[in-house]
């Protein structure tokens, strides 16, 4: 994991004063907070009764506003062929260079940031150009060293076998170039290898099949216990997170099994391992968004089969069941939405209204994108939650999540965007800034110039 403490750590004192803060802990909203600020980091968090702000000091008026951690999502890919810039993503396949999908990469990061979310666990991608693992540690890299701006990153590597369903996002026909799967436990641990030589914070892997490839049933097992096993002991080895596809049971036992620190994916189920994921305490993404009817017309009309098509509606009823089940069972949740041309960038905070119609609580919902995707990901330390010590990450809303959780699916209504104490976004009365200024739709579609 990337070391995020630097020199330059204080600096001269700010204050944020709001209407209401949700700190992320899931203790009851503070009203009337007041934030102080030293550097990158919040030095104390109270109330406008507790903490006085002296005079000619530095404040960031939130009135009116609620205050959040800066939002977290666990599980993406920025660098998915993109919907939004070719009619066809089948075009998109072969006619964008790895360079020019790098920059839709940042572009697609950069939509996140700007609608609050300020750390994305990007789960990496290949391409008929080979893994696309170093041109994502190159974007994660240019935001770390302020050459442009960004939501924080970490990447994954894609370490998987031959013909596996992350193999099988690209057509069965294509050539594949460079060394982009691997078979058997020492061919795997050599990718792995490669993947952490190039510089990702996290190893993908893949024992199932899934939902959004052609001609591939999502419960075919994709990897034997022995090489799952070698994937993860690869990545704890070199103290690096291991994060684990699958969509069935038996898939759910093997990441288990081998250690896996994050399972993607809430699909097929059954009590007894739902249970035992619950008792190992092991985080699991959801990525609902994805399986819903929204995402599912995106695919139809960026040219999906209706091989997949038909799939995805078939999975929907079970992953939503599988969510319901394992949010009473008591399973760790953390936020991921598996977006990639499906839905758009930048509409992350979607997600969260999905588990809230299926019956969980706005708080709770609000948790698994902040503290609990924080603890997900190994950065409990420094985020996930507004309290003394932690970077200051912070969002201001218009409006309560806790009783409209749509608020947050608005540009209008993040008011604001702060990451390690700098404003990047603020659209409070008077100011206008932003950190994409082009709105959805008004970019040319590259294939149709």
């Amino acid at each position: 994991m990337q070391d995020i403490r630097a020199p330059g750590e204080k600096g001269p004192p700010k204050f944020i004063q709001a209407a209401t803060l949700i700190d992320g802990t899931g203790k009851k909203p503070l009203k009337d907070p007041v934030i102080a600020l030293e550097g990158r980091r919040i030095k104390r968090v109270g109330t406008r009764d507790s903490i006085r702000i002296p005079p000619r000091a530095e404040v960031i008026d939130c009135s009116g506003y609620t205050l959040l951690p800066g939002l977290m999502d666990a599980h993406l890919h920025t660098m998915m062929f993109n919907c939004l810039s070719f009619h066809n993503y089948r075009v998109a396949q072969w006619e964008i260079t790895p360079e020019l999908q790098q920059m839709y990469g940042l572009f697609h990061a950069q939509l996140c940031f700007d609608m609050g979310f300020t750390t994305l666990r990007d789960l990496g991608l290949n391409s008929s150009r080979g893994l696309l693992t170093a041109h994502l540690c190159a974007v994660r890299d240019a935001i770390n060293a302020g050459i442009v701006e960004g939501p924080r990153m970490l990447i994954g590597g894609f370490t998987v076998i031959t013909g596996s369903h992350l193999d099988l996002i690209q057509p069965r026909a294509m050539q594949r170039l460079g060394f982009q799967t691997a078979d058997g436990p020492w061919e795997l641990r050599k990718l792995a290898r490669e993947n952490l030589l190039t510089g990702c914070d996290v190893v993908k892997t893949c024992v199932t099949g899934g939902g959004g490839t052609d001609k591939e049933e999502p419960d075919v097992r994709n990897m034997t216990q022995e090489e799952v096993d070698a994937v993860v002991d690869e990545a704890h080895a070199f103290h690096k997170a291991a994060s684990v596809h699958c969509f069935t049971p038996l898939g759910q036992r093997m990441a288990l099994a081998a250690g896996a620190d994050t399972i993607e994916h809430m699909v097929f189920s059954d009590d007894e391992t739902t249970d035992r994921i619950a008792e190992a305490g092991v985080w699991m993404t959801p990525t609902l968004l994805h399986r819903t009817d929204r995402a599912m017309q995106t695919r139809k009309d960026q040219g999906t089969s209706q091989f997949v098509l038909n799939k995805m509606k078939l999975l929907q009823p079970y992953c939503y069941r599988t969510f319901q089940k394992m949010y009473q069972a008591g399973v760790r949740i953390a936020m991921g939405t598996d977006m990639g041309y499906d839905p758009e960038m930048g509409t992350n905070a979607r997600e969260l209204e999905v588990y809230v119609e299926l019956g969980m609580k706005p708080m709770d919902a609000i948790l698994t994108a902040t503290r609990n995707a924080a603890l997900a990901i190994k950065m409990e330390k420094d985020l996930g939650t507004v309290e003394a010590g932690k970077l200051a990450d912070i969002i201001a809303v218009d409006g309560d999540p806790l009783k409209n959780i749509r608020c947050l699916q608005e540009k209008k209504n993040i008011r604001m965007v702060m990451k390690e104490g700098k404003i990047y976004a603020d659209r409070r009365p008077g100011k206008n800034q932003n950190v994409v200024n082009v709105k959805p739709g008004e970019w040319k579609i590259i294939d149709y110039l």
